[in-house]
């Protein structure tokens, strides 16, 4: 049985009944709903009916924000995000969101405790190792918290989305740690005496800025290419794949922007390091027969088994690897490394433009906002150049 009670100017409570408890009292499920006219509000009823037939229906009065994420996990984000976008959604509601605000009321979730949430977000400490959380997780804990709640919206448990109101977290454009020439030199020292397939990935990842899920998705067969460049053999990395979490499981699938597609050149002295590897692999498979899990694919950095690597391996090898040669005063992180390269290229004079082709970044913005403190300083060195130029003048 359903009925419509007016309640007000536009204003209309829809009401269906959907059995009886336990102790054999009626269960009524309601809804109030903004219409014109009771024509309206009659449709809008039929859908209410079919929503709570179905055991569809979300009882806003009682629903917590932890209650209405695991209704959101099966209605939507299953249904329309990726299996890895959806891990990373997964993540960021367990680490960050859901600790703060899933104990409320979905709708008693207001603006000025995202304000809150998002200031004690950016202060020391946020981080599992008690360092800061960078702009860019920051960022992105502010995507999930406004897609989850926006579709609390498009499902009338709430009249707003309380993070519409909210800026977004702005880029991080302070200084970032990185390698300097000589520090750069005593690592490649000290990787000299390291297993052959972390030393060559983390001097593949100072020379060619790669991401980390880029470097552990290169197929032997598939993305190493030799071209004649000025005479001379190159061999060149086409990127095209990228490795990433998905639950449990570690997938490889396209980059995810057309200016992530791109070639790099491998600097010559690391080109040898890369063929024993190579010839490493194709022996390890030849030798492991039936008992090879990789198929077709020869992953240059993947498990022993053919398997893709899990991609906290090589930071975990690389944190570890700077803290046992006392390399760690400057706290580089393996992404680290990516800005290190850039950085470089920059003080060799590499345009902004070249670094964002090298990068894979889809516009050159993103290269300038990362950059910015650089630039500042490439524009007081420029400044000091002409100083002296007037110096010299009587």
């Amino acid at each position: 049985m359903a009925s419509i009670q007016k309640r007000g100017e536009n204003s209309w409570l829809l009401v269906v009944e959907a059995g009886y408890d336990a102790n054999g009292k009626r269960i009524k499920r309601t809804k109030t709903v903004r219409c014109k006219t009771k024509r309206e509000a009659e449709k809008e009823l039929a859908k209410f009916v079919v929503e709570v037939e179905a055991g569809e229906y979300i009882a806003p009065e009682k629903m917590t924000f932890a209650a209405f994420v695991e209704e959101w996990r099966k209605k939507h984000g299953e249904k329309n995000l990726s299996p890895t976008v959806l891990d990373s959604y997964d993540s960021y509601l367990k680490n960050h969101i859901l600790p703060v605000f899933g104990h409320l009321r979905i709708d008693q979730v207001k603006t000025i405790q995202i304000v809150n949430f998002f200031d004690k977000l950016a202060e020391p400490g946020m981080r599992k190792d008690g360092g800061v959380l960078s702009s860019t997780t920051r960022r992105y804990i502010y995507r999930v918290l406004r897609d989850v709640l926006e579709r609390a919206v498009e499902w009338q448990l709430i009249k707003s989305n309380p993070v519409a109101g909210i800026k977004k977290p702005e880029v991080d454009t302070k200084e970032k740690e990185i390698f300097v020439e000589d520090e750069l030199i005593r690592m490649f020292e000290k990787l000299t005496d390291e297993p052959l397939k972390w030393r060559t990935f983390i001097e593949l990842a100072v020379t060619t800025g790669m991401r980390r899920g880029e470097l552990l998705a290169i197929d032997i067969n598939k993305h190493l290419r030799w071209e004649k460049l000025d005479g001379e053999d190159t061999l060149f990395i086409d990127i095209r794949d990228n490795a990433v979490k998905a639950g449990r499981e570690v997938i490889i699938k396209e980059v995810k922007t057309k200016k992530s597609k791109r070639s790099i050149a491998v600097t010559p002295e690391v080109v040898p390091l890369i063929r024993q590897l190579a010839n490493e692999v194709r022996q390890n498979k030849i030798g492991l027969g039936d008992k090879w899990q990789g198929g077709e694919r020869m992953l240059l950095f993947g498990q022993s088994n053919g398997l893709p690597t899990y991609p906290d391996t090589p930071t975990t090898w690389f944190t570890r690897f700077l803290k046992r040669h006392g390399l760690n005063e400057k706290k580089v992180s393996l992404h680290g490394l990516r800005h290190t390269y850039a950085t470089y290229l920059l003080y060799k004079g590499y345009s902004l433009k070249d670094i964002q082709e090298l990068l894979g970044h889809s516009n050159i913005r993103i290269t300038g906002e990362l950059y910015t403190h650089f630039l500042k300083e490439m524009n007081k060195r420029a400044a000091g150049a002409f100083s002296d130029l007037k110096r010299k003048v009587r």
